[in-house]
């Protein structure tokens, strides 16, 4: 399986292709992010992840793009970021972006009113919010999580992320998504 972990950082995934801006980490291949296409040819991996990397991207859409292409048909591109009712989401000054659970609907059919966006397709496979400690021991995490189960359930995360995001804090969204061609 070949795995490519983008802004790998000094965190690189295990067995992974590391792509890194920066030298000083442990990046296999130096290359911005930001700029594409990146050095790979088409349909190159299995797996992409980005760990706490795209919300520091300038244009999420080519980015998306680009792992797409890069990503082999039925290939898996997981990410994860900091949601948006979460202070590190705004900490941080390199951050361009804050993602909701919704914020990559454009590339999964679930927005058509958008969809002239992009090509890209994806099936999403997991969207996992992560919540504070208390509320995992309470059993928010789970509730706002059941949709990934039972589709059906979608409305408990967004009724979380509209009305009680900002009482009950999101941490983190890990997101997979399997590649349509």
């Amino acid at each position: 399986m070949k795995i490519l972990d983008i802004g790998c950082g000094i965190k690189k995934t295990p067995g992974s292709i590391g792509l890194d801006s920066n030298p000083r980490t442990h990046a296999d291949v130096i290359h911005d992010l930001d700029s594409v296409p990146y050095p790979f040819p088409d349909n190159e991996f299995d797996v992409v992840v980005g760990n706490q990397v795209i919300e520091h991207i300038d244009d999420v859409l080519a980015v998306v793009a680009e792992l797409h292409r890069i990503t082999k048909p039925g290939g898996l591109i997981r990410l994860d970021t900091p949601h948006y009712s979460d202070i590190a989401s705004y900490t941080d000054p390199t951050h361009r972006h804050h993602l909701t659970t919704e914020s990559f609907a454009y590339f999964t059919g679930k927005r058509p009113d958008f969809a002239f966006y992009s090509d890209v397709q994806l099936r999403p496979r997991v969207v996992r919010v992560t919540l504070l400690k208390l509320w995992r021991a309470l059993g928010i995490e789970f509730l706002v999580n059941l949709s990934n189960r039972y589709p059906s359930l979608r409305f408990i995360r967004r009724f979380w992320e509209t009305y009680l995001c900002y009482v009950i804090r999101g941490k983190t969204i890990y997101f997979e998504f399997e590649v349509v061609k």
